[in-house]
Order: structure tokens, then C-alpha cells, then sequence
């Protein structure tokens, strides 16, 4: 009796192991095609990645209540990086994956009214309130930053830059890895440093 029930938990933790494998395997890899999704955006539009082949595209989670977020925002970090490579022709998209009641969660309306408040220039808010794409590309903090190319691979996955604080004064000292992976991709050359460890407040995604 005691070796077939240590036989099922040993088949059970097998399985829950496979599995766990099997999701970290699906989420989106360097060099690879990156995966496509559609999300409607704050003002209702919605938005498949696979619209966009030909363009460079970036991927920011954010949540406003973050203090991390707030660094970049309170500072014009992130404002100035939108601004500047929408000018270059680049997609931004801010995907906020809080969840209804966890911190950061925006409706449609409150997502327009912060942008606005901020002076943020996203091409878009994507709302994904269910976490499906945040968990899709395995995204584990806000803000947590993807790149992907014009031929729609991923290129870059990881932190904004390479001071994880809270500072504000610490933007400019940082080595923006953001900045520098979009320099050498509209230049045609190929992104030196692929990965960073993302730092941040943990994605509020659904229980």
C-alpha cells in the first residue's frame, strides 16, 4: 500500500514537473520568432503583433502603482525613450497585466487619464487584464522590457537599464540597455547584449 501511493506521488510530481517545463519552454525566446498575440488597446483597437512585421516593436509592462515604474515615469525616462524612437519609426506598447483588483489594474478609461497625466507617448496601452500575453512572453516584472525585430524575432529581453533601484537619480548613471539594443538594431547591426535580469514590482496577474 505504501509503495503504490509513493509510486503516485512520484507519477504525480513527474507530471507537475513536465509541465512547469513545458511553460517555461513556451514562453518567448531569444532569436526566435516572437510570439504572436492580439490585445485590444485603452481606446478599444485592437492589436495583433503580426500587424506590425516590418517594424520594430517594444514590449513595456507597466503598473503605475510600482515604485519602479514610478522612477522611470517621475523622471521622463520612459516618456523620452517613446518619444524618441517613435520618431525612428519604432512600435511601443505598454501592456499593463494587472489584474480587476490587483494593483495597477486600469480600466480603458483610467489607462487614457494616466497616460495623458504622465505625458506618456505608448503607440498604445494593451490592456490584458487575464495575464495571457504577460505570461505568454514571461513577463516577470514591471516594468520588464521586450524588443522584437523588423523580421518579428526577439532581440532582446530583460530590465531597462542595469541600476535596480528606486532612485530617481539613478536614470542617468544607468546603462540603459533599452536605448542601446535599439541603437544597434535601426543602425542593422545585431543586439549585443540579448538579456538582462528584468527588476521591478512582480506582475499582478490573476490568482
Amino acid at each position: 500500500m505504501k509503495r503504490t501511493i509513493l509510486t503516485s506521488v512520484f507519477i504525480l510530481f513527474g507530471f507537475f514537473t513536465a509541465l512547469a517545463f513545458a511553460a517555461n519552454q513556451m514562453e518567448a525566446e531569444i532569436g526566435k520568432a516572437a510570439p504572436d498575440f492580439t490585445l485590444p488597446d485603452s481606446n478599444g483597437k485592437s492589436h495583433a503583433l503580426s500587424d506590425y512585421k516590418g517594424k520594430v516593436v517594444v514590449l513595456e509592462w507597466l503598473n503605475h502603482g510600482c515604485p519602479f515604474v514610478k522612477k522611470h515615469y517621475g523622471s521622463g525616462n520612459m516618456q523620452a525613450l517613446q518619444k524618441a524612437y517613435a520618431e525612428k519609426g519604432v512600435i511601443w506598447f505598454s501592456v499593463i497585466s494587472s489584474a480587476p483588483g490587483k494593483q495597477g489594474y486600469c480600466t480603458p478609461e483610467q489607462a487614457n487619464e494616466i497616460t495623458k497625466d504622465k505625458n506618456a507617448a505608448p503607440s498604445a496601452v494593451l490592456l490584458d487584464p487575464e495575464g495571457s500575453v504577460g505570461k505568454l512572453y514571461g513577463a516577470k516584472t514591471t516594468p520588464h522590457m521586450f524588443i522584437i525585430s523588423k523580421e518579428g524575432a526577439l532581440v532582446y529581453n530583460g530590465g531597462i537599464d542595469d541600476i535596480r533601484s528606486t532612485d530617481v537619480e539613478d536614470v542617468a548613471k544607468a546603462k540603459n540597455y533599452v536605448r542601446i539594443a535599439l541603437d544597434e538594431l535601426l543602425a542593422g547591426k545585431e543586439v549585443t547584449e540579448k538579456t538582462s535580469q528584468p527588476y521591478g514590482c512582480s506582475v499582478k496577474y490573476k490568482d
